[in-house]
C-alpha cells in the first residue's frame, strides 16, 4: 500500500490504552463472569424455567348483546365470558407469579371482537404514562405502564396483529412477522378503545371491527394464537399469560397460546380510502423560485382486502408532509449513514420486503440492515433527504398459494437534479420449517425522462433465514447491474456484481455468540436499497457468557462479552480490523449499564477528510477507544442516559460524550433534551467539535389532539432545524395536520428553508 503508516496511541496526553491489551481485559472479565454465579447460586430462589410451563389456552364467547365500550366493566355482558389469568414474569424474576393480577375476557358477535382488561394495581397514583399520542412516536412502550395483546389470526405461529394500551387509553397497533424478526408499526386498524383509572385498578374495553383483521372465514370453527403481556413500570415488572423467557418478547409468536371458540365469522368488504386535501406555502433562500409560494394539492390512499390473506394498497398524489424531520446525526466515520423510514406509507407491510443483514433480536450479528438492504424505501421520493413528488403507486402484499408475497410499484416526478423515475420490487418468500424462510426479492429502477445522468438499475437476490431452537442461521446471495456504469473513468465495472453472507448464532440463558462471513463486490449497487461498504471480505465473531445472579439484588442480568470483526478487501489485503471487549448489565431498577474498550485498525485508501480543518492522508493507522455508558430507569418522571467516550482517533484524540434527559411533568407534558458532543485534537490544529443538541416538547390535549416541537443545532453543518407539528384525529384514522417546518443558517440567521402546511385526510370504510 502507498503512503505511510501512522499509529494513533501513545502521544503525550492521551488515554494510555497502550498500557494493557484490551482483548485481555475482556477474558479476565469473562472469566471473573463464569465463576461468579456458582459462589451465588447456593443463595438463590428458584422458580420454574418460563420456557417449561404448557401453552395456555382460553375461550372466546359468542355474544348476543354487544358490550358498551366506555371503560366500565359492570356491563352484564361480561360475566358470559370465562376470566383469562395466572400471568407469568419474565423479569425480573422468571417463571415467579406476576404480582398484580391480570384479568381478561373476550367476547364476540357478527360485528367485532370484544375484550375486557381488568389490571389490578396496588398503587394507581404512581401509574407510569409516557403519552396521549396514538403509536407513541419518539417513544419506548418499554418505559411506561402497558397491556399488550397480540393475534396471531391464521394460527401459524409466525405472525401477528399487536396492540399495546396504556391505562390512559392512548395505543400502539401493528403488525409482527417471521416470530419476531421484523415489525411493523406502520399499520393502522380500527379500534375503539376506553379506559377508566380507579382506586385499586384500571381497566380497558377494546372493539376490534372483523374488518379490520385478516382470517380464513371459509373455516367454520377457528382458534387463534393468543398471548398477552402486563408490564409494571415502577418494579420494572414484564409479565405474560403466555409464558416466555425475559430475552423473548410478547409477539415471539412460537411460544402464545392458543385461543378456541371462533365461529361462523365474516370479514366483510375490507375496503376503505382516505383522502386528503392539502394547502402550503414555501419560501427560503434555498428554494427554487418555480416551487416557492402557496398552493394547493389532493391525493388519495385506498385498500381493498382482496381475500383473507392478500391485500391491494393504491395511492395518488402521495404526500408525507404530516411526518417529522430526520434527527441530525454526527458522521465522523467514512461511510455514509442509514436513515431509518418514517413515511406510514412505506412502514406499513414493510416486512413483507425485507432483505439483506437481518438481525435477530437481542443476537450479537456483525452487521444489520443499516449495513445493507436489498430494498429500502427512503429511496422512493427523497433525494438528499428532501421530498420529490410521487405521482402514484400500488402495493399487493399477503399470501398465496402458500407463499408470502409483496409487489410495490411507485412512480415520481422529476425534481431539481433528479429524474422522473419507476421503481418496481416483487418478493416472493415461503416458510419452512418451524419460524424459517427462503425467498427471492427482484428491484429495479429506471428514469422515465431523457436528459438526465440517472441510469436504470437492477438487483435481484435469494435468501434463507433458518431457525434450530436457540441456533439461528441466516444468509443471502444478492447481485446488482446498472448498465452504462463504466462508460466513463469513474463509472465502476460494467455487468453484474454480487454481495452474500453467511452467519450463523447461538443465544440461550448462558451463552450469546455468533460468527459470520460476508462480502461485497467493488461496484455493488443496489439502485433501491443501500450499502454502506463495497469490495470487502468480513469475518466476524462474538462471545458473552449470560448471568441471572438472583441473590445480587440489585442485578437482573450481566454480560462479559467480546467481539472480533476482521476486513480485508477483495485481494486479501487488510482495510479494517476492530476487537471489542466489554460487559453489560440491566439492573432491577431498570437501569443499564455498560463499559467497553476498542481496539482499531482503518487502512484509508483515499484522503479522509474530518471536518472543514483536518484531512487524514493515505495510510495505515491503529487508535484505541474506551466508553462508558448508563441508562436510568425511563419510567420515573426525571430520566437520561449518559455515554462518555475517548482515546485515540487515527492521528489525533477524540473525546466525546451524549447526554440524553427526559422530564415527564405529566401525562399530558414531556420535555426530552439531548446533545451529541465531540472534541477533536489533531497535532498543529486548533480543536474543534463536531455535535449535535436537540430539544423535544411534547403536550397531549387528549388522545386526539397532539402537539410537538422538534429543535436541532448541527454545528458542523451550522444550521437550526425546526418542526412544531399540530395533529388532531377527528375521526378514526382520520386526522388535520398543521406543520411548521424551517431550516436556518445559524451565523447569518438566514431562513434558507419555510414550510407552512394544513393537511385534513379522512378514513371511509366500506
Amino acid at each position: 500500500m502507498n503512503g505511510s503508516s501512522y499509529r494513533g496511541a501513545g502521544a503525550a496526553g492521551r488515554l494510555p490504552f497502550r498500557l494493557f491489551n484490551p482483548l485481555a481485559l475482556v477474558l479476565v472479565l469473562v472469566a471473573a463472569g463464569g465463576v461468579a454465579p456458582r459462589r451465588l447460586h447456593a443463595q438463590e430462589i428458584t422458580y420454574p424455567d418460563p420456557e417449561t410451563f404448557p401453552r395456555p389456552e382460553a375461550r372466546a364467547v359468542r355474544t348476543v348483546e354487544s358490550p358498551r365500550i366506555d371503560g366500565d366493566l359492570a356491563d352484564a355482558v361480561w360475566a358470559q365470558a370465562p376470566v383469562i389469568s395466572d400471568f407469568i414474569q419474565s423479569q425480573p424474576l422468571p417463571g415467579a407469579p406476576a404480582t398484580e393480577r391480570t384479568e381478561v375476557r373476550m367476547l364476540y358477535d357478527d360485528d367485532a371482537l370484544y375484550i375486557a382488561v381488568l389490571n389490578w394495581d396496588s398503587d394507581t397514583r404512581n401509574l407510569v404514562v409516557k403519552s396521549l399520542e396514538r403509536d407513541f412516536p419518539n417513544q419506548s412502550t418499554r418505559d411506561a405502564d402497558m397491556f399488550s395483546l397480540t393475534l396471531d389470526t391464521f394460527l401459524d405461529r409466525r405472525n401477528s396483529f399487536i396492540y399495546l394500551i396504556n391505562p390512559y387509553g392512548a395505543y400502539r397497533d401493528g403488525q409482527t412477522f417471521d416470530d419476531s424478526r421484523t415489525l411493523d408499526f406502520g399499520w393502522n386498524g380500527v379500534m375503539d378503545v376506553r379506559t377508566r383509572i380507579l382506586e385499586d385498578h384500571w381497566t380497558i374495553e377494546i372493539e376490534i371491527p372483523w374488518s379490520s383483521l385478516r382470517f380464513t372465514p371459509s373455516e367454520a370453527e377457528q382458534s387463534w394464537g393468543l398471548n398477552m403481556g402486563r408490564r409494571v413500570r415502577r418494579r420494572n415488572e414484564d409479565s405474560y399469560w403466555a409464558p416466555v423467557d425475559r430475552r423473548d418478547p410478547v409477539h415471539r409468536m412460537s411460544k402464545a397460546g392458543t385461543l378456541h371458540g371462533f365461529q361462523g365469522l365474516q370479514p366483510g368488504r375490507n375496503l376503505s380510502v382516505k383522502p386528503y386535501l392539502l394547502g402550503e406555502n414555501v419560501r427560503g433562500a434555498q428554494v427554487p423560485g418555480e416551487a416557492a409560494g402557496s398552493a394547493a394539492d389532493g391525493g388519495a390512499d385506498l385498500k381493498w382486502g382482496i381475500n383473507p390473506e392478500l391485500t391491494l394498497d393504491l395511492t395518488w398524489r402521495t404526500d408525507f408532509s404530516q411526518v417529522e424531520v430526520d434527527q441530525e446525526r454526527v458522521n465522523l466515520t467514512r461511510f455514509p449513514l442509514f436513515f431509518e423510514e418514517r413515511r406510514d406509507f412505506f412502514l406499513e407491510n414493510s416486512g413483507v420486503f425485507t432483505f439483506g443483514d437481518v438481525t435477530e433480536r437481542n443476537y450479537r450479528q456483525g452487521s444489520s440492515l443499516r449495513d445493507f438492504t436489498l430494498f429500502q424505501s427512503r429511496r422512493i421520493g427523497l433525494e438528499g433527504g428532501l421530498p420529490v413528488p410521487i405521482v402514484a403507486g400500488a402495493r399487493l402484499t399477503g399470501g398465496m398459494g402458500g407463499f408470502e408475497v409483496g409487489f410495490l410499484n411507485m412512480q415520481t416526478e422529476a425534481e431539481g437534479t433528479a429524474p422522473a423515475q419507476n421503481f418496481t420490487v416483487a418478493r416472493l418468500r415461503r416458510n419452512i420449517l418451524s419460524g424459517s424462510d427462503v425467498g427471492v426479492l427482484l428491484a429495479h429502477r429506471t428514469p422515465t425522462d431523457s436528459g438526465f445522468e440517472e441510469r436504470e438499475n437492477t438487483s435481484l437476490g435469494v435468501d434463507a433465514n433458518l431457525r434450530f431452537g436457540d441456533l439461528i442461521v441466516g444468509s443471502y446471495w444478492a447481485r446488482s447491474d446498472t448498465p452504462g456504469a463504466g462508460a466513463g473513468p469513474d463509472g465502476g465495472r460494467e455487468g453484474w456484481q454480487d454481495a452474500w453472507k453467511v452467519g450463523v448464532a447461538f443465544r440461550n440463558q448462558r451463552w450469546n455468540t455468533s460468527a459470520q462471513v460476508r462480502q461485497v463486490d467493488e461496484d455493488f449497487t443496489p439502485g433501491v436499497g443501500f450499502i454502506r461498504r463495497t469490495d470487502i471480505r468480513q469475518h466476524f465473531a462474538a462471545l458473552g457468557i449470560l448471568h441471572r445472579p438472583a441473590s445480587i439484588p440489585w442485578l437482573i442480568e450481566f454480560e462479559p462479552y467480546v467481539e472480533f470483526d476482521y476486513t480485508t478487501d477483495l485481494q486479501s489485503r487488510l482495510v479494517s480490523r476492530e476487537g471489542v471487549g466489554g460487559i453489560s448489565a440491566d439492573l432491577r431498577d431498570g437501569g443499564v449499564f455498560g463499559a467497553s474498550v476498542t481496539d482499531r485498525f482503518e487502512a484509508l485508501d483515499v484522503p479522509f477528510r474530518v471536518g472543514s480543518q483536518v484531512t487524514l492522508p493515505v495510510g495505515n493507522y491503529t487508535f484505541q477507544e474506551g466508553a462508558l455508558t448508563y441508562s436510568s430507569n425511563a419510567g420515573r418522571p426525571l430520566s437520561g442516559s449518559v455515554n462518555v467516550g475517548g482515546g485515540s482517533y487515527y492521528t489525533g484524540d477524540r473525546r466525546s460524550v451524549g447526554v440524553n434527559s427526559a422530564w415527564q411533568a405529566n401525562h399530558q407534558f414531556a420535555l426530552d433534551l439531548s446533545v451529541d458532543y465531540n472534541r477533536l485534537d489533531f497535532p498543529g490544529v486548533d480543536s474543534f467539535t463536531s455535535s449535535v443538541y436537540r430539544a423535544r416538547v411534547k403536550y397531549g390535549l387528549s388522545t386526539r389532539a397532539f402537539l410537538s416541537a422538534f429543535v436541532q443545532y448541527n454545528d458542523a453543518a451550522e444550521q437550526v432545524v425546526t418542526n412544531v407539528r399540530f395533529n388532531f384525529i377527528h375521526a378514526p384514522l382520520s386526522h388535520l395536520y398543521l406543520v411548521f417546518r424551517e431550516r436556518r443558517d445559524a451565523g447569518s440567521r438566514e431562513v434558507l428553508e419555510r414550510v407552512f402546511t394544513a393537511k385534513l385526510t379522512k378514513y371511509v370504510g366500506f
